[in-house]
């Protein structure tokens, strides 16, 4: 069995245009003719598939936290395991400068490439047939998700949000300080460019103010969303 039927075998697919495929695995440093317009496909795709499955699967799960899974099944670690569980390092088309500083073996690249073969699958045999793919790839992950998602603190949990919905970084800034050596209060503001979303909070410590400033921004995001 030569590898790009070992491949197949592993996606559970057959192309009936191969050069779907071979194009899937051509790196941009190749030259023009490259797989990232599969890979802009193929993470749309990918993103609906999982959240359609994980809305499913998670009915009990509000907004945010299908959000945070989602994001978490979709991100570039996942996609990279997936990748090296196909072995797709070895089958990537490289530049010699890729080939040199071993972007085989980069996450990026790895994770760019599983999205473009679900785009050259969905192109190859149509929606379905991308959707059975991306599940069949994705069986034991949605087999083993948590009962019930972990606690994370604020930060954590508004910088999960904005990164599955697309969105920058929150900005945090020191705004003020003041009072006694031992007994500092700090105001920090927590801006959200994008959203035009900006406020304020304090704490005893720099780090607890820019987690009351997350969780502020939270409660505004979430009751934005209910009006």
């Amino acid at each position: 069995m030569n590898p790009g039927k070992q491949l197949r075998a592993k996606l559970d697919y057959e192309f009936q245009q191969p050069e779907l495929l071979h194009a899937a695995l051509t790196h941009r440093s190749v030259g023009a003719h490259n797989n990232e317009r599969l890979e802009f496909l193929g993470d749309s795709i990918l993103n609906f598939v999982v959240a359609s499955r994980v809305f499913h699967l998670k009915s009990h799960y509000n907004e945010g936290q299908l959000t945070r899974l989602r994001a978490n099944l979709v991100r570039g670690e996942t996609l990279a395991e997936i990748a090296r569980d196909l072995d797709l390092g070895s089958l990537l088309r490289l530049g010699s400068g890729e080939l040199k500083s071993g972007g085989y073996k980069r996450a990026s690249i790895l994770a760019d490439a599983v999205e473009a073969v679900i785009g050259a699958v969905y192109l190859d045999g149509g929606f379905t047939a991308a959707e059975n793919t991306i599940l069949h790839l994705y069986s034991d992950r949605f087999k083993n998700l948590p009962d019930s998602e972990p606690v994370k603190d604020p930060k954590t949990s508004l910088q999960e949000l904005l990164q599955g919905r697309g969105l920058g970084l929150p900005d945090y800034q020191l705004i003020d300080s003041f009072g006694e050596a031992h007994a500092k209060t700090f105001v920090i503001a927590c801006e959200i460019s994008m959203l035009d979303l900006k406020v304020e909070a304090k704490g005893s410590s720099r780090r607890k103010a820019e987690q009351a400033a997350a969780s502020s921004a939270l409660e505004r995001l979430e009751t934005s969303q209910a009006n």
